[in-house]
């Protein structure tokens, strides 16, 4: 089994960022955004919404979080970064990579186990049989040490003491929407992805949501990044916190980070 792999698009993203900049002028009004790619069907609407109400653009690159943040780490031309846990902007705020003062808890979600096409939900609790669901297919999840959706997944099944149970049977994916494909595709019958990527997708079901005390709070932080903070990119993290922005990310599902 094949999974998706984004990294190509993302390398095409800095490469025309990095061009762009070094010719001199044909970034002015345009805003560079690295985002986890669980945002990539709401943040294309707020764009949409960006560019109507301000004439500006804003370039969005869309990963797992963990491979933008190393793509940061490695001084790629991002000028905003939206992460889907703290830890990766918590590891790129200690080394310096974040403009002082900008971050902002910006969203929540909420974790949820998917299946392909209608399905019978399942009761998520302590030693619920998730293998028994399984039959012979395996689970799809980001990357269960690197990616949020992953990491928020594995720590859910380990607390409900299913996890030693399923892991062998887990096909990691490299990013959330790249295990929520696996599961509309029908390569794998079950899934665990946000509810809102389970939104954006008819060919899935969501058949339970994991219960929020067994895994950290899923948020969303954003911030500019150190030495590209300026008044337009500002502007966007400002819009994003704005009603219409706000309006058009609770209409996905996200809700407001308090």
């Amino acid at each position: 089994m094949r999974p998706f792999l984004p990294m190509r698009f993302l390398r095409g993203i800095v490469l025309a960022a990095g061009l762009s900049a070094a010719s001199g002028g044909a970034m002015a009004g345009s805003v560079t955004v690295f985002a986890a790619s669980s945002l990539k069907t709401a943040l294309d609407a707020v764009s949409a919404a960006w560019t109507a109400e301000t004439g500006h653009e804003a370039v969005l690159a869309f990963a797992g979080s963990s491979a933008l943040a190393r793509q940061i780490e490695r001084g790629a031309p991002a000028d905003v970064f939206i992460s889907a846990n703290r830890a990766w902007m918590d590891r790129l705020e200690a080394a310096g990579h974040v403009a002082p003062g900008s971050r902002i808890d910006l969203l929540t979600n909420t974790l949820v186990l998917i299946a392909h096409g209608p399905a019978d939900p399942i009761r998520i609790s302590p030693g619920f049989d998730l293998g028994a669901r399984l039959g012979d297919g395996r689970l799809a999840m980001a990357l269960v040490d690197a990616v949020p959706a992953g990491m928020y997944g594995k720590a859910a099944l380990e607390a409900l003491g299913v996890w030693s149970g399923v892991a062998p049977r887990v096909a990691q994916a490299n990013n959330v929407r790249a295990a929520l494909a696996l599961v509309a595709v029908g390569e794998a019958p079950l899934g665990i992805v946000y509810e809102t990527d389970a939104a954006a997708e008819d060919a899935v079901s969501v058949i339970g949501v994991f219960p929020p005390d067994t895994h950290p709070t899923v948020v969303y932080p954003a911030a500019a990044i150190a030495g590209r903070s300026t008044p337009l990119t500002e502007a966007f993290l400002a819009f994003l916190r704005g009603d219409t922005a706000r309006t058009i990310l609770e209409s996905h599902g996200f809700g407001r980070a308090r």
